[in-house]
């Protein structure tokens, strides 16, 4: 593969400001994917999750589980260490604007309704992380550091 590729797909700034975005959207991002996965956490693993997909016509539901699941579990997981932080940040940012248009947008805007606001929280970070890229501390800098 073209190592050019790969260097802009791992380009990063310097900073330290989005350590925390990874950080805590990482750990979000991962728990959330468990639940739907493994039903930790208070989930309900693939076959409830499925359900509830289907029934709100994300089907075939237990596909569309595993799918979502998966983007949230191992994406987050990516985001803690800071690996291919842009790709993932993208993938997870349409994770939520599909969520937010099929699941939450007829609530309004507050959690309290069961409203967009939280995942319109989450769909800010990972849109700032796809901007930026994983910045100092993240495996992304150190692997860009030995391509140069």
């Amino acid at each position: 593969m073209n190592s050019s590729i790969i260097k802009k797909v791992l380009q990063t700034n310097l900073s330290t400001s989005t350590l925390p975005l990874r950080l805590i959207a990482g750990v979000i991002f991962s728990a959330h994917g468990a639940q739907k996965l493994f039903a930790w956490f208070g989930g309900y693993g693939l076959e409830g999750t499925g359900q509830w997909m289907d029934s709100i016509g994300l089907g075939p539901g237990y596909l569309m589980a595993l799918l979502v699941g998966s983007t949230e579990f191992f994406g987050g997981i990516l985001l803690i260490l800071g690996l291919l932080t842009r790709p993932t940040s993208a993938v997870l940012a349409i994770t939520m604007v599909v969520a937010i248009v099929k699941v939450h947008l007829a609530n309004g805007l507050f959690m309290s309704n069961n409203g967009y606001e939280f995942a319109l929280a989450l769909l800010a970070m990972t849109l700032a992380l796809a901007i930026s890229g994983a910045g100092k501390y993240s495996a992304d800098q150190l692997i860009s550091n030995r391509l140069k």
